[in-house]
């Protein structure tokens, strides 16, 4: 099939969303599928085979924000207009439209041209306007909430990345298929050189490290995280957090908080690194953390956490639970006082760091690249194409190849 692909972000960058289109795009690629991808102008083109990055360009606007900003408002306009233009032009070219987030509304369009539509559906509308500081009864949270139930409405199969998202879908559109595919890690494994190169820097003294990956939205609680350091009985172990990712407004922001609670020496933000150098900063770690304060959203850190094989600290949040319990992590709830509580018990605890490390890798054999493309394809399924077993021979391998 080919398939017109509308993400309105930029694609590719190494953010949550973006690096899930891509991982969506290769897993059609590997079951035969060619992409056109309408996408926001700024972000890298990755090669991937069948994929065409369709850019929609506005003058004057060079980056965008995560999360809702008023850039994503010509910007999605702009992301709109040329899907639309390329579906009414071209609909016997495309077989299916496969969109992401609000691009959803376009699936009311594909349903007037009897165009099969998908809609991967990574968290709902309305939750993260919550996650962004918007009550339930904030008019763009109202708004975000009837849209997708429209969207999801519109859809002929729904792929929901976690399974909150599917009780929400059968609540909406209970005839509507869905299936749920869990986002896992496709990049490479860690490089052991690189790995020791990340430990040397970070920790020259030997002191156990502790590390976060990922965004630094105030829902993300990394600024508990750092409040959490200060706490006596962490200081005790004599840990160093290392925190990887955000812009550097963000970074700037939580250094001075640690300087104010007295952990200059204790703390080091590296800022965004390349994707495929994620796994061997894991790799270069004792314990990893998941501190998000509230969502129902998987981060997709928490599958390349449990891969890695190194002991968990995540909040009792449903982000977390539907994926892991207390045999592959240690919950504790939101907050600095609990998160200093988790640290110290597990920075005291080789035994209980080991059979969580242990937990994790067995855990992790159920989010496999097979199982992600092979999701992919049982979704694809219900439109005519082929259905493709878990465990086909060298799906894993092309994923993780990835073409990049």
């Amino acid at each position: 099939m080919r398939v017109l692909m509308v993400s309105p972000h930029p694609v590719y960058s190494p953010r949550g969303t973006p690096i899930s289109v891509l991982n969506r795009c290769r897993a059609l690629a590997e079951l035969g599928h060619e992409v056109d991808l309408v996408t926001y102008p700024m972000g890298e083109d990755v090669p991937v085979l069948g994929l065409r990055y369709l850019r929609a360009h506005v003058p004057g606007i060079k980056t965008v924000a995560v999360g809702p900003s008023w850039r994503k408002v010509p910007l999605d306009l702009a992301v709109f207009t040329k899907a639309s233009w390329a579906l009414i032009l071209h609909r016997r070219r495309y077989q299916v439209l496969h969109t992401h987030e609000e691009a959803g509304i376009l699936g009311l369009l594909a349903r007037a041209l009897r165009v099969p539509h998908v809609y991967d559906m990574g968290n709902e509308l309305a939750v993260v306007a919550r996650n962004y500081g918007l009550g339930d009864p904030h008019p763009l949270t109202m708004l975000a909430g009837w849209a997708e139930r429209r969207m999801v409405r519109s859809a002929d199969v729904v792929i929901a990345h976690f399974p909150a998202i599917r009780s929400s879908v059968l609540t909406w559109a209970p005839s509507v298929p869905v299936e749920v595919v869990f986002n896992v890690p496709l990049g490479p494994g860690p490089d052991p050189q690189l790995a020791s190169s990340f430990r040397s820097q970070w920790s020259p003294e030997g002191r156990p490290v502790v590390l976060y990956t990922g965004t630094l939205e105030p829902y993300q609680g990394v600024e508990e995280l750092v409040d959490a350091m200060a706490d006596p009985a962490v200081r005790e172990a004599k840990p160093r957090l290392v925190v990887v990712g955000g812009t550097q407004k963000q970074v700037e922001a939580l250094r001075s908080r640690a300087t104010a609670r007295g952990l200059s020496g204790s703390v080091t933000f590296t800022g965004t690194i390349p994707q495929d150098q994620v796994s061997s900063a894991l790799d270069a770690a004792d314990i990893l953390v998941s501190p998000r304060s509230s969502g129902t959203n998987t981060p997709l850190k928490l599958f390349a956490y449990l891969k890695s094989g190194r002991p968990i600290l995540a909040t009792r949040i449903t982000s977390h639970t539907q994926v892991v319990d207390e045999r592959a992590a240690l919950l504790v709830d939101p907050g600095a006082k609990k998160l200093a509580y988790g640290l110290a018990q597990l920075l005291g605890d080789e035994a209980l760091r080991q059979r969580l490390s242990a937990n994790a890798v067995v855990l992790a054999g159920l989010y496999s690249p097979d199982a992600f493309v092979a999701g992919v394809g049982r979704a694809y399924a219900h439109l005519g194409a082929p259905d493709v077993a878990a465990g086909r021979s060298g799906l894993a391998a092309a994923a993780l190849g990835g073409g990049r």
